[in-house]
């Protein structure tokens, strides 16, 4: 097959603020442009609509793996995505706030251009809330912005639960309560915004201090997994707050996991997403910018972004670099 060279345009946070040892975007990066594609970049507030058109301020990147030093920016040009565009990957962290939701149903206008994950799923395929669509392979789990209505459901479970945000990332605003602490009712309160945001817990799961493992996906199918285990004295096992990564496999229950949301997965234009399982209890579905490509990578001595670009490659018909 006679090769052919993609636009692809990231959009992410800003380039210079990314960790290039732990970052998922910057290796698919790299790799896009290892196999001579055009790597672009901008930002959520650099795309905006004209005439009924998706368009972006976007810029070329030249990466490397240099610390202080990993990106040069080309100039800044305005572009029609439909006309120039092969590849939107919309990468943007969490929080899924109004400006993310905005830039995403400006995505949605794309009609030439393939942007992954699928951009009218983003805006509702909520990171904790996705999973409830399978209870049967969840912790106990209630979603609420009463007060009164959490503090029943730790009764419920026996007085331990996990309250977490519903837009959080890293860690960010997870806590591990017991109906004996003396601040219960003050971390519901901010948890809650005070009774007028939801929120998420479920039953702890001692087998988070085992690890909390993160099973990559691509388009359904196991790409690679990475076991995040926890710091003395943290209930967090994400990799943000100090936690470990160590090599895993899938086991069974895993697998079961894996089968039963592929259908959805697929249906719903999931091409990459990060399962977050605890003791063979889904968590989590990762939809936004999936992360773990690096520990999978080091832990296995592989490099699973060449998977990842191949599989784009072949959907868009355009043939692999020599040394691909």
């Amino acid at each position: 097959m006679k090769e052919r060279v993609l636009s692809l345009l990231f959009v992410m946070d800003p380039i210079g603020s990314i960790d290039i040892a732990k970052d998922t975007t910057f290796v698919l990066m790299l790799e896009g442009q290892r196999r001579g594609h055009r790597v672009l970049y901008c930002e959520l507030g650099d795309l905006s609509v004209e005439e009924g058109r998706p368009v972006a301020r976007l810029r070329p990147v030249t990466l490397r793996r240099e610390v202080g030093r990993h990106f040069d920016l080309g100039d800044c040009r305005t572009a029609v995505l439909d006309d120039e565009i092969d590849v939107v990957f919309q990468r943007k962290d969490p929080p899924v706030d109004a400006s993310y939701a905005a830039a995403t149903q400006i995505l949605t206008l794309c009609r030439r251009a393939l942007v992954l994950n699928r951009p009218d799923t983003l805006l509702w395929a909520n990171e904790k809330l996705y999973a409830l669509q399978f209870p049967e392979l969840m912790p106990e789990t209630r979603v609420s912005r009463r007060i009164s209505e959490f503090v029943d459901f730790l009764a419920k479970l026996g007085g331990e639960m996990i309250v977490k945000p519903l837009d959080g990332k890293g860690g960010e605003g997870i806590f591990h309560l017991r109906h004996d602490d003396r601040n219960l009712f003050s971390i519901l309160e901010q948890s809650t915004a005070f009774g007028t945001r939801w929120a998420m817990a479920q039953r702890y799961l001692p087998a988070i201090r085992a690890g909390d493992k993160r099973i990559l996906l691509l388009e359904g199918e196991p790409l690679g997994a990475v076991l995040r285990v926890p710091a003395v004295g943290e209930t967090r096992a994400n990799l943000h707050v100090g936690g470990t990564p160590a090599r895993t496999e899938l086991d069974e229950r895993d697998r079961r996991i894996v089968e039963t949301l592929r259908p959805r997965l697929l249906r719903d234009g999931l091409f990459f997403v990060g399962l977050d399982v605890i003791g063979g209890w889904l968590t989590e579905v990762n939809v936004t910018s999936p992360t773990g490509v690096q520990e999978v990578n080091a832990l296995d001595g592989v490099r699973l972004e060449e998977r990842i670009l191949a599989r784009v490659e072949q959907r868009l018909g355009a043939g692999r670099s020599s040394d691909g």
